[in-house]
């Protein structure tokens, strides 16, 4: 977890060499976003005993200029992930499953020159091969969740992409049972590429 840190702190640093504001040249209005991105996570309280593997793939749009000032100031996004990896792991299985994110909508900070942090609201749906939670329930699942991340930009129009999601898993009583996951954190770490509007 030190060696961890340590790294991301250097990255950070490195970032902040160069004068050239990354942020202003690479996240504008009309600017298309392609992402790759893997990871995983845990659930808690109640799911505490089940763990996430997760790997896919982000488009999305950045619809608005500018607002607000200081470091409020940002823009807002639309994206879309496909994620055709995402394994559920409950006690003693694996269960494969693919995930369609339709609707992210993300505010993303453009104050800095190096690092645009990022918030979002977002749903999907999850499709797997076993009902998940066992038991009685669905292989549909719909994941609403809260989103947190930072482009850390490498370059213009280059960024690598961390990300923490608080997620909900639930079948919305489309299975007998409807017990869900309450309460699940994924972690995951990407590369971003963007194609600004000319």
């Amino acid at each position: 977890m030190k060696l961890l840190a340590a790294a991301l702190f250097a990255l950070l640093m490195a970032t902040t060499i160069s004068a050239q504001d990354l942020v202003a040249s690479s996240l504008t209005r009309g600017t298309w976003e392609v992402g790759v991105f893997a990871g995983g996570g845990d659930g808690f309280g109640k799911s505490d005993n089940t763990q996430f593997m997760i790997a896919g793939s982000r488009i999305g749009w950045v619809l608005t200029g500018n607002h607000l000032p200081w470091i409020l100031r940002g823009n807002f996004e639309w994206a879309v992930d496909l994620m055709p990896v995402y394994i559920v792991f409950p006690p003693n299985s694996a269960v494969y499953g693919a995930s369609f994110k339709p609707a992210i909508w993300q505010w993303n900070f453009t104050h800095w020159k190096k690092a645009s942090p990022f918030f979002a609201a977002a749903g999907g749906v999850l499709f797997t091969r076993q009902n998940i939670p066992p038991g009685d329930t669905s292989q549909v699942n719909f994941t609403p969740q809260a989103d947190f991340g930072i482009h850390i930009f490498t370059r213009e129009g280059r960024a690598i992409t961390l990300e923490l999601d608080a997620v909900h898993h639930s079948n919305a009583s489309l299975g007998n049972q409807n017990p869900g996951y309450n309460g699940s954190y994924f972690f995951t770490i990407g590369y971003t590429w963007y194609k600004t509007r000319k």
